[in-house]
């Protein structure tokens, strides 16, 4: 797996997402997803939203580990806001 692969993945799954962010080498991987779905979503059926496309990848070991942050369009332009 390459970030772009993994981008592949998560932006298939998440059609409708503002922005798709992926950074990583090797097995290791930092994704950001920005998208209005994350709205009513407690923080553990956001990582469950978001590790449902890659699954089948994690168990095949081709990826370890997936840092995340899930946001709203809102969260998004406050955290560009304040960093």
């Amino acid at each position: 797996m390459n970030p772009e692969a993994v981008k592949a993945l998560l932006v298939a799954a998440f059609p409708q997402a503002e922005a798709i962010e992926v950074s990583g080498e090797g097995s290791k991987y930092n994704v950001t997803i920005v998208s209005e779905e994350f709205a009513n979503l407690r923080p553990v059926a956001k990582q469950q939203r978001v590790y449902a496309p890659l699954n089948e990848h994690i168990a095949s070991g081709a990826i370890h580990a997936v840092t995340m942050r899930t946001l709203t369009p809102e969260e998004w332009r406050k955290a560009k806001l304040f960093g």
